[in-house]
């Protein structure tokens, strides 16, 4: 039981690692120390996360755009260049867009499928090689995608993209989980609620009234994230694989 929750030694990339919940996972994964890899698009932004982080352990930044297949090609090239092997991968980058239902435009819902969806198969398929020579029986390798509440329920803002497309990624990683459950690849989710991020700055004006709209009067924060991706990346789960983690402070339960 000394090592149940261990990563420590384990290689991973973190994508959108740069803020937000990727920044939460890529430090909790350091803590743990494991080595990671952290992409996004903005390079400076990057930069500086990576400068933190490397503190803690080894973290390495790769800017990327995982908006385009060339930019998630680059990446997998550049990640199997580095390595001979990937322990874990957890995509996270993502994108929102909100507008009036009447004026919502055909690039903002691409530009959100693009990442939020598309992103993940792809990057998946082009790092199976790397997973695939961690993999074993005993120690699964291990992808976790970042859906998000809104998977599970209505939102009260206009991201109708947004919304549909974290409901693709609960069924992409059970399609994803049943695809390589027989080459020892673990496939799982968690549906975050409301962390705080760049994304979701807009609604940080009256930060009060956001927690108290939350049960547990809170939002999210590092242990929150990085606790539960550690576990569906450890021994401890795995006999895990397709599964989703709601981790909300119990939004889900109490909307009506």
């Amino acid at each position: 039981m000394q090592d149940l929750f261990s990563i420590a030694g384990k290689t991973a990339l973190v994508t959108g690692g740069s803020r937000g919940i990727g920044a939460m996972i890529a430090e909790g994964f350091l803590r743990a120390g494991a080595k990671v890899y952290i992409t996004s698009r903005k390079a400076e932004e990057l930069e500086t996360t990576r400068a933190r982080l490397a503190e803690l352990g080894e973290c390495i930044a790769i800017p990327s755009d995982l908006s385009q297949l060339d930019g998630i090609s680059k990446l997998a090239k550049e990640i199997s260049a580095r390595e001979t092997k990937l322990d874990i991968l957890i995509n996270n980058a993502g994108a929102t867009w909100g507008a009036p239902i009447d004026e919502f435009p055909e690039s903002g819902w691409d530009k959100v499928m693009d990442l939020n969806v598309k992103s993940v198969f792809f990057l998946t398929q082009k790092l199976l090689p790397l997973l695939r020579a961690s993999a074993s029986k005993d120690d699964p390798a291990r992808i976790v995608n970042l859906a998000s509440v809104y998977a599970l329920r209505y939102s009260q803002q206009p991201t109708f993209s947004y919304s549909a497309s974290k409901a693709a990624v609960v069924q992409l990683t059970q399609q994803l989980a049943a695809s390589l459950v027989k080459e020892h690849i673990n496939v799982n989710a968690i549906a975050p609620g409301l962390f705080p991020s760049n994304m979701t700055a807009y609604l940080m004006e009256d930060e009060e009234a956001l927690n108290n709209n939350i049960p547990m009067n809170r939002m999210g924060k590092l242990e929150d994230a990085a606790g539960t991706v550690i576990y569906l990346c450890s021994r401890a789960s795995s006999y895990m694989t397709g599964g989703l983690l709601v981790i909300d402070g119990g939004s889900v339960i109490s909307a009506g």
